[in-house]
């Protein structure tokens, strides 16, 4: 007897055996108990989920001795002829081979000739999106008004290359992947029926390599059981396939996460020197990173993760977060795309697994938030435990305002004094924090620790504001207008002057188009600093190397008095 693939020897041959498309199932067969059959039918979906035995089933029922029947007998002459492909009255065309209008008229004058034996005459056309839009034209009259005894079957892969006309035409079916589980128990049965030793974890990756084709998995089974000597086991597949192994992929990731770069880059050049292909690599890393992300989630269904949750690190299930997790997803698959057009593949994948070592550093920006968030409630904590802003003010507000020196005027007269409120009476804001730093220190050791260490280096002067926030008030600039955050990123310098933060520009231009919009500014760098602060900006045009000392004591009067204002919310009396 002929050896016959598993894929020919497994075929459906009734609808009960039909696996994984029960809506279509159960539609057909309620069609044909009520004599509800339509004249064409189209049925779509991915390749080797039934669509070819469907309609070969749905002519046995039409013509069966029986019928039309939901369950044809299969022992009659008619079921006979259509399982062996000798009926003359079930005509198999493939699309892709006659795809011209000749080959559809021909179509055309046959249908006009009643069946030779069987009680329908049946077209099933595979692929039938490879027909010509000719060939689709000279087929429409014919499937609006066939004869009686004439049933056209359409299958295609490609739906949307399918006129509308045409479909609009058929009664469409939908069919579906198969599930992973119902592709491992019919794996099962085969290697039952062979009499093969099968490990569940081999058959479970022969199901999932499968994505949902019943025919592309008895496909894997008949290759790797003719290797398998009566014993199949998934390490026997890894070996002869060429692939990296489970095993190996848990050790490479369990010593990315925990920053060991050295060291995974050496596993990852042991496992190509065995012949394992990059792409392969990079295919079963993404799918190892896709189970963690489940598990992580909270999913632990085998058929998901191509193994049992036990099987896993913890250490890299405790080690990285889900968004960080999602990151590498993200790499790896663009890694992926790339690969077909780098110079060399595995140095994209070795810059690619560098950057995975760094992974446990990496920061979302939901994550970013949250700690911005979570700084800003400190440093408000910190300026209220000490004193800090509110304190600022009620302090300052009991200054009792004093006058400014007087300056002669050209006529040798006095000028009018200026009183400015309560910050003429402090001097500058460095004298100002001397006096609240000794006010702190006053309440004990552990009022200047903690957060309360950092509000006090934001309040006091000529402090850099912190590079991470500055880039937070950038990105948030973003979002409302882009030129402004592209100027404001050209800034010379950010500086804090007591409760100023002071902007630098050396370019003019770029000074005025931000102090135009110098109120949405404000509001971002309160929003990002979490506190009640000003904005001033400066230009500074510079005449030799270096960048200049920026200061209030270096401004002119009435900018330092201008500032001052704004620090303590006073009024300039006259």
């Amino acid at each position: 007897m002929s050896y016959e693939v598993t894929a020919n020897r497994k075929r459906p041959s009734d609808f009960e055996s039909l696996v994984g498309q029960e809506f279509v199932v159960t539609t057909l067969k309620n069609s044909l108990s009520q004599g509800r059959i339509a004249h064409a039918y189209l049925f779509a979906g991915p390749r080797g989920v039934g669509k070819t035995s469907a309609a070969r089933i749905l002519a046995k029922a039409l013509n069966c001795e029986k019928g039309p029947t939901p369950n044809p007998c299969g022992i009659c002459t008619q079921c006979k002829e259509i399982a062996q492909g000798s009926a003359l009255d079930v005509i198999e065309i493939d699309g892709a081979s006659n795809t011209s209008v000749n080959d559809v008229r021909q179509i055309k004058d046959e249908v006009l000739f009643a069946p030779a034996s069987g009680r329908y005459k049946v077209y099933i056309i595979d692929e039938v999106h490879m027909l010509s839009n000719s060939a689709f034209n000279a087929l429409l009259k014919t499937i609006e008004e066939p004869p009686p005894y004439i049933v056209f079957i359409f299958a295609t892969t490609e739906i949307h290359k399918v006129p509308p006309t045409i479909r609009s035409r058929c009664q469409q079916f939908n069919f579906r992947l198969i599930p992973v589980e119902t592709i491992l128990t019919k794996l099962q049965e085969a290697a039952s029926d062979l009499g093969i030793q099968a490990e569940e974890a081999a058959l479970l990756w022969i199901a999932k390599e499968a994505t949902g084709s019943l025919r592309d998995a008895y496909t894997i089974f008949d290759q790797v059981v003719s290797f398998a000597e009566g014993q199949l086991t998934l390490k026997k597949i890894q070996d002869k396939l060429g692939l990296t192994g489970f095993d190996r992929i848990n050790t490479l990731v369990e010593l990315l996460a925990l920053g060991k770069g050295n060291e995974a880059l050496q596993l990852f050049d042991q496992v190509i020197t065995t012949g394992v292909a990059v792409e392969q690599f990079v295919i079963e890393l993404t799918d190892y990173y896709r189970s963690l992300l489940f598990l992580k989630l909270g999913i632990q269904k085998p058929s998901l993760l191509g193994y049992t949750a036990d099987r896993f690190s913890p250490t890299v299930l405790e080690a990285l977060s889900v968004r960080q997790i999602e990151k590498a997803l993200s790499l790896l698959l663009e890694l992926y795309r790339n690969l077909r057009y780098s110079i060399n593949g595995r140095f994209e994948a070795e810059l690619v697994l560098s950057r995975l070592a760094d992974l446990r550093n990496y920061l979302s920006r939901e994550e970013l938030l949250e700690r911005i968030l979570a700084l800003r409630q400190e440093l408000r904590y910190a300026t209220g435990a000490g004193g800090g802003q509110k304190g600022i003010e009620t302090g300052a507000a009991q200054k009792k305002p004093v006058n400014e020196p007087q300056a002669e005027g050209e006529n040798g007269g006095a000028s009018p004094p200026e009183r400015v409120e309560s910050i003429e009476a402090k001097g500058s804001a460095e004298e100002w924090d001397t006096e609240e730093q000794e006010s702190l220190e006053g309440q004990g050791e552990e009022a200047i620790t903690g957060g309360l260490q950092i509000g006090i280096a934001k309040a006091r002067g000529k402090e850099e504001l912190e590079p991470s926030l500055r880039q937070g008030i950038i990105t948030s600039l973003k979002r409302k207008k882009l030129t402004l955050s592209s100027t404001l990123e050209k800034a010379e310098a950010w500086r804090w002057q007591g409760n100023v933060l002071i902007i630098v520009f050396r370019n003019k231009f770029s000074a005025d188009l931000v102090q135009a919009d110098l109120p949405l500014v404000t509001q971002k760098v309160r929003e990002v600093v979490g506190r009640e602060v000003e904005v001033v900006v400066r230009f500074e045009n510079r005449t030799e190397e270096g960048v200049p000392e920026t200061s209030l004591a270096e401004g002119g009067k009435e900018d330092r008095i201008e500032i001052a204002r704004k620090v303590f919310r006073g009024e300039i009396i006259q």
